[in-house]
């Protein structure tokens, strides 16, 4: 199936009522996951080529890595780059990146509108949508002031209008990673005020661990790409543990076991976000 346009798969997500999954990948086995899982769950998925793989293979192999797998499956797919600098939203436009997240929310909110409304034009040439992410997420268990962390209305407000991204990924009590710390409950009236204020698409990014009745109350709200990584990565992990902890066995075994259990947590990523049964018809 050739690759979608993210565009087209949001405003279905919107008009729908459901969320789409984006995960990374890892590996040829854990790019392998994703897309077996969006077959068998027949849903759109965005593969997320980012901070997991980049710095181990480069953006082109992971790319080529990506597209070569995709493209033999029969799912529904963006191939999108995940918390880019500039360096690599160039690089990833000249690949043939369908989907870009540029992320300057460390910079000054100026700063960040001026550098980002940039990209947005340059992608938009090229008719790439661009993601952008303002406020902070902390890592699990780090112990925040959620006023310093949280993404305020107005300044969402003001991002959008001076960039004009297609999709804004916010901070409204998400983590990254999964800690053992019991989370605070996501902003879900914050939410729906970043989103009467812009009126494009949110994004959540962190959204492993969150209970099922969040995520319900977060697309609800607004949100209709959801991001997750760790739950998936562990899964993974659980099947190689388990095929070691018999002994001696081979590294094939083991990383098919890991593929496999991913498969199965993904497809259940995918029922909850309500993006199953989503791939096109004609």
């Amino acid at each position: 199936m050739p690759v979608i346009d993210p565009r087209e798969v949001i405003t279905r997500a919107v008009e729908g009522g459901y969320a789409v999954g984006a995960f990374n990948m890892h590996s040829v086995e854990t790019t392998q996951a994703l897309v077996i899982a969006a077959e068998q769950a027949e849903a759109p998925v965005f593969l997320q080529v980012g901070r997991a793989l980049i710095p181990h293979v480069g953006l082109r192999r992971a790319f080529e890595m990506t597209k070569e797998i995709a493209e033999r499956s029969s799912a529904d797919y963006v191939i999108h780059l995940d918390h880019g600098p500039l360096d690599e939203v160039f690089e990833a436009i000249q690949l043939g990146f369908t989907s870009i997240m540029f992320d300057a929310s460390n910079l000054p909110l100026d700063e960040n509108i001026a550098v980002t409304r940039k990209v947005v034009e340059i992608a938009h040439a090229f008719d790439i949508p661009v993601e952008a992410e303002l406020g902070r997420i902390p890592d699990a268990d780090e112990d925040v002031d959620w006023t310093s962390y949280y993404t305020g209305v107005a300044e969402a407000e003001r991002f959008v209008a001076g960039t004009g991204v297609d999709f804004l990924a916010i901070s409204v009590g998400i983590v990254h990673g999964v800690g053992a710390k019991t989370p605070a409950p996501l902003d879900i009236a914050r939410i729906e005020a970043i989103r009467d204020v812009t009126g494009i698409p949110l994004v959540l990014h962190g959204a492993s661990g969150l209970p099922d009745h969040e995520v319900e109350a977060a697309i609800l709200a607004g949100v209709h790409k959801l991001n997750a990584d760790t739950d998936l990565r562990l899964a993974f992990r659980s099947g190689i543990e388990h095929v070691w902890s018999q002994g001696d066995r081979q590294f094939e075994e083991a990383v098919a076991e890991g593929r496999e259990r991913m498969i199965a947590a993904t497809v259940e990523k995918m029922k909850t976000y309500g993006c199953d049964g989503r791939v096109r018809t004609a």
